[in-house]
Protein backbone atom coordinates (compact mmCIF):
# COMPACT_ATOMS: atom_id res chain seq x y z
CA UNK A 1 0.00 0.00 0.00
CA UNK A 2 1.20 3.50 -0.84
CA UNK A 3 2.17 5.27 2.37
CA UNK A 4 2.52 8.73 0.83
CA UNK A 5 -0.23 11.03 -0.45
CA UNK A 6 0.65 14.04 -2.60
CA UNK A 7 -1.63 17.07 -2.96
CA UNK A 8 -1.16 20.42 -4.65
CA UNK A 9 0.94 21.86 -1.79
CA UNK A 10 1.41 18.97 0.62
CA UNK A 11 3.05 15.61 1.07
CA UNK A 12 1.31 13.37 3.59
CA UNK A 13 3.77 10.72 4.73
CA UNK A 14 4.42 8.38 7.63
CA UNK A 15 6.15 9.87 10.63
CA UNK A 16 9.75 8.87 11.32
CA UNK A 17 11.73 8.89 14.56
CA UNK A 18 13.69 11.85 13.15
CA UNK A 19 10.46 13.93 13.31
CA UNK A 20 10.29 13.67 17.11
CA UNK A 21 12.02 16.97 17.90
CA UNK A 22 9.88 18.99 15.49
CA UNK A 23 6.69 17.23 16.64
CA UNK A 24 7.65 18.13 20.20
CA UNK A 25 8.28 21.77 19.26
CA UNK A 26 4.91 22.05 17.51
CA UNK A 27 2.87 20.08 20.09
CA UNK A 28 4.33 21.63 23.22
CA UNK A 29 1.86 24.48 22.75
CA UNK A 30 -1.02 25.21 25.08
CA UNK A 31 -3.25 26.43 22.23
CA UNK A 32 -2.97 23.06 20.47
CA UNK A 33 -3.40 21.12 23.70
CA UNK A 34 -6.58 22.98 24.66
CA UNK A 35 -8.18 22.17 21.28
CA UNK A 36 -7.31 18.46 21.15
CA UNK A 37 -8.84 15.55 23.00
CA UNK A 38 -5.83 13.41 23.92
CA UNK A 39 -2.65 15.43 23.36
CA UNK A 40 -0.64 15.72 26.61
CA UNK A 41 0.80 18.99 27.90
CA UNK A 42 3.58 19.70 28.43
CA UNK A 43 4.60 17.65 25.41
CA UNK A 44 8.05 16.04 25.59
CA UNK A 45 10.37 14.28 23.14
CA UNK A 46 9.51 11.03 24.93
CA UNK A 47 5.82 11.68 24.15
CA UNK A 48 6.69 12.16 20.48
CA UNK A 49 8.93 9.09 20.25
CA UNK A 50 6.35 6.84 21.90
CA UNK A 51 3.57 8.21 19.69
CA UNK A 52 5.58 7.77 16.47
CA UNK A 53 6.50 4.21 17.43
CA UNK A 54 2.80 3.27 17.75
CA UNK A 55 1.79 4.99 14.51
CA UNK A 56 3.77 2.71 12.23
CA UNK A 57 2.42 -0.43 13.90
CA UNK A 58 -1.17 0.89 13.77
CA UNK A 59 -0.74 1.63 10.05
CA UNK A 60 0.69 -1.79 9.30
CA UNK A 61 -2.16 -3.64 11.05
CA UNK A 62 -4.88 -1.42 9.52
CA UNK A 63 -5.91 0.01 12.89
CA UNK A 64 -5.36 3.64 11.91
CA UNK A 65 -3.50 5.71 9.35
CA UNK A 66 -1.63 8.74 10.63
CA UNK A 67 0.33 10.98 8.32
CA UNK A 68 2.72 13.87 8.80
CA UNK A 69 1.42 16.96 6.99
CA UNK A 70 4.48 18.36 5.21
CA UNK A 71 5.25 20.99 2.60
CA UNK A 72 5.53 19.23 -0.75
CA UNK A 73 8.58 21.27 -1.83
CA UNK A 74 10.54 21.91 1.39
CA UNK A 75 9.45 19.00 3.59
CA UNK A 76 8.59 21.39 6.44
CA UNK A 77 6.42 19.59 9.00
CA UNK A 78 3.13 21.42 9.55
CA UNK A 79 1.15 18.91 11.63
CA UNK A 80 -0.56 15.53 11.55
CA UNK A 81 -3.72 13.97 10.19
CA UNK A 82 -5.19 10.62 11.15
CA UNK A 83 -7.91 8.31 9.94
CA UNK A 84 -9.17 5.60 12.28
CA UNK A 85 -10.35 2.28 10.85
CA UNK A 86 -13.56 0.77 12.19
CA UNK A 87 -13.47 -2.28 9.93
CA UNK A 88 -16.71 -3.84 11.15
CA UNK A 89 -18.63 -0.67 10.24
CA UNK A 90 -16.64 0.43 7.15
CA UNK A 91 -16.07 3.86 8.64
CA UNK A 92 -13.48 5.97 10.39
CA UNK A 93 -12.80 9.30 12.01
CA UNK A 94 -10.59 12.07 10.68
CA UNK A 95 -8.57 13.94 13.31
CA UNK A 96 -5.80 16.48 12.81
CA UNK A 97 -3.62 19.12 14.36
CA UNK A 98 -1.51 21.83 12.75
CA UNK A 99 1.27 23.81 14.44
CA UNK A 100 0.00 27.23 15.52
CA UNK A 101 2.50 29.10 13.34
CA UNK A 102 0.88 27.44 10.29
CA UNK A 103 -2.78 28.10 11.18
CA UNK A 104 -4.93 29.88 8.60
CA UNK A 105 -3.13 28.56 5.51
CA UNK A 106 -5.65 25.86 4.56
CA UNK A 107 -3.27 22.97 5.32
CA UNK A 108 -5.80 21.12 7.51
CA UNK A 109 -8.48 21.45 4.81
CA UNK A 110 -6.16 20.29 2.01
CA UNK A 111 -4.91 17.35 4.07
CA UNK A 112 -8.47 16.44 5.16
CA UNK A 113 -9.67 16.38 1.56
CA UNK A 114 -6.81 14.04 0.68
CA UNK A 115 -7.62 11.75 3.62
CA UNK A 116 -11.29 11.70 2.66
CA UNK A 117 -10.28 10.56 -0.83
CA UNK A 118 -7.96 7.94 0.72
CA UNK A 119 -10.80 6.69 2.96
CA UNK A 120 -13.37 6.35 0.19
CA UNK A 121 -11.28 5.38 -2.82
CA UNK A 122 -8.35 3.42 -1.34
CA UNK A 123 -9.75 1.96 1.91
CA UNK A 124 -13.33 1.72 0.54
CA UNK A 125 -15.05 3.20 3.60
CA UNK A 126 -18.80 3.81 3.53
CA UNK A 127 -18.66 6.78 5.94
CA UNK A 128 -16.15 9.18 7.45
CA UNK A 129 -16.83 11.34 10.49
CA UNK A 130 -15.11 14.05 12.51
CA UNK A 131 -15.74 15.93 15.72
CA UNK A 132 -14.53 19.12 17.34
CA UNK A 133 -14.90 21.03 20.57
CA UNK A 134 -17.61 23.70 20.45
CA UNK A 135 -14.89 26.07 21.69
CA UNK A 136 -12.88 25.44 18.48
CA UNK A 137 -15.04 26.71 15.60
CA UNK A 138 -12.02 26.93 13.25
CA UNK A 139 -11.81 23.14 13.27
CA UNK A 140 -15.53 23.02 12.50
CA UNK A 141 -14.97 25.19 9.42
CA UNK A 142 -12.34 22.73 8.14
CA UNK A 143 -14.80 19.87 8.57
CA UNK A 144 -17.57 21.76 6.79
CA UNK A 145 -15.28 22.74 3.88
CA UNK A 146 -14.63 19.08 3.06
CA UNK A 147 -18.36 18.41 2.72
CA UNK A 148 -19.26 16.91 6.06
CA UNK A 149 -22.75 17.45 7.44
CA UNK A 150 -23.42 18.29 11.08
CA UNK A 151 -24.99 15.25 12.74
CA UNK A 152 -25.33 16.44 16.30
CA UNK A 153 -23.88 17.82 19.49
CA UNK A 154 -22.93 15.78 22.54
CA UNK A 155 -23.43 18.19 25.42
CA UNK A 156 -20.72 18.41 28.09
CA UNK A 157 -19.32 15.17 26.68
CA UNK A 158 -15.64 15.53 27.66
CA UNK A 159 -13.75 17.29 30.42
CA UNK A 160 -10.78 19.49 29.53
CA UNK A 161 -8.97 21.80 31.96
CA UNK A 162 -11.62 21.19 34.64
CA UNK A 163 -14.57 22.22 32.49
CA UNK A 164 -16.87 20.26 30.23
CA UNK A 165 -16.83 20.61 26.45
CA UNK A 166 -19.55 19.94 23.92
CA UNK A 167 -18.42 17.71 21.03
CA UNK A 168 -19.91 18.58 17.66
CA UNK A 169 -20.12 15.61 15.28
CA UNK A 170 -20.05 15.71 11.49
CA UNK A 171 -20.14 12.94 8.92
CA UNK A 172 -20.28 12.16 5.23
CA UNK A 173 -21.35 9.02 3.41
CA UNK A 174 -19.39 8.07 0.28
CA UNK A 175 -22.24 8.47 -2.19
CA UNK A 176 -23.43 11.73 -0.62
CA UNK A 177 -20.37 13.88 -1.43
Amino acid sequence: MNKTIITERLCLRLFEQSDAEEVTRLCNNYNIYINTLYLPYPYTVDCALSWIEHLVNNFNVDKSYEFAICDRQTGTLYGAIALSNNQCFDNGEIAYWVGEEFWGNGYATEASNAILDFAFNVKKYHKVYARHFASNPASGRVIQKIGMIKEGVLLDHVKKENHYEHLIYYGVVKNKL
